[in-house]
């Protein structure tokens, strides 16, 4: 039970009753009536603005329409005092009981409290993390990846179908800097002098054990190959090998995304998957 929803519903109920006309002699709107803890705790439990702003337009008082309010909803059998503070705010403060029968009904619903299906079912994709493979993740991709998985579950406990989708961007510049800079680690792996990392390049540590893996794998063959077939199997290596630390370290904050999906298959086939994408959208 959200207790706000509960007691606006009964507060406009209350409003109701009093019938308020504006000055055509309509009931007035009551969708601005809002219901929130007070500023001060000590002034209760819950406060409403209902007396303020339906004051103007049934051309009333705020403090005395405030306390016909107050007075009709010290009737309802929750409240245990209703006061009058400000311009026009209601303060209420609950009973006990109130309190104790909502923790019991905490209680029994278990892990399920709070639950909804506002969500209806909607198909939702939530993409986050997406760091670039290019290396580890650093704190702030650590942020991004807390802050959308928490998102992505609260949607999916509100009844929305959730996809969680991590968006490899495996396609660009930055995935050729890559390559090259594995290739370096790999002829250091095979015992060439590589010198210092030209500027320009990845100089991280974290590419040595791709370059080994490198060599156990092929052995001196790539040294054999045109650059670009060489490279382009360096840089299919070195992008599973990043991916694969970067599962691990979203693994130690479980996070688990549905959908990994490759940025370099929307260019395959002469970027035909993007071409059709934009025709879909130009109908």
């Amino acid at each position: 039970m959200n207790i706000f929803a509960d007691f606006t519903a009964r507060i406009i109920k209350a409003v109701e009753a009093l019938d308020l006309k504006d000055k055509d002699g309509v009931s007035p709107d009551l969708s601005r009536i809002a219901v929130e803890p007070p500023r001060d705790a000590s002034h209760g439990d819950l406060a409403t603005n209902a007396a303020m702003v339906l004051a103007k337009p049934t051309g009333q008082n705020p403090r005395a329409l405030a306390e016909r309010l107050a007075q009709a909803l010290r009737d309802d059998k929750d409240v245990a005092a209703t006061e009058v503070a400000g311009p026009g705010f209601v303060n209420l403060r609950l009973k006990d009981g109130f309190w104790q029968a909502h923790l019991t009904a905490l209680l029994g619903e278990g892990r399920s409290y709070g639950r909804s299906t506002v969500g209806g079912g909607r198909k939702t994709n939530v993409e986050y993390v997406s760091a670039n493979p290019t290396g580890p993740m650093h704190v702030g991709h650590c942020r991004g990846a807390v802050v959308g998985d928490a998102l992505a579950n609260l949607m999916a406990f509100a009844g929305y179908d959730v996809t969680k989708e991590y968006v490899i961007n495996d396609a660009g510049s930055q995935i050729d800097v890559l390559g090259r800079s594995a290739f370096l680690r790999y002829r250091e792996a095979l015992g060439d002098d590589i010198g210092e990392i030209p500027a320009g390049l990845y100089p991280g540590d974290y590419l040595v054990p791709v370059g080994q893996a490198l060599v156990t794998e092929f052995g001196r063959s790539l040294l054999q190959m045109p650059d670009d077939e060489a490279l382009a199997i360096v840089k299919d290596r070195t992008i599973d090998a990043m991916m694969a630390m970067i599962r691990e370290d979203l693994a130690m904050l479980n996070v688990h995304h549905d959908v990994f999906f490759s940025e370099r298959t929307l260019h395959a086939d002469k970027a035909r998957k993007i071409r059709s994408a934009i025709n879909d959208l130009t109908l």
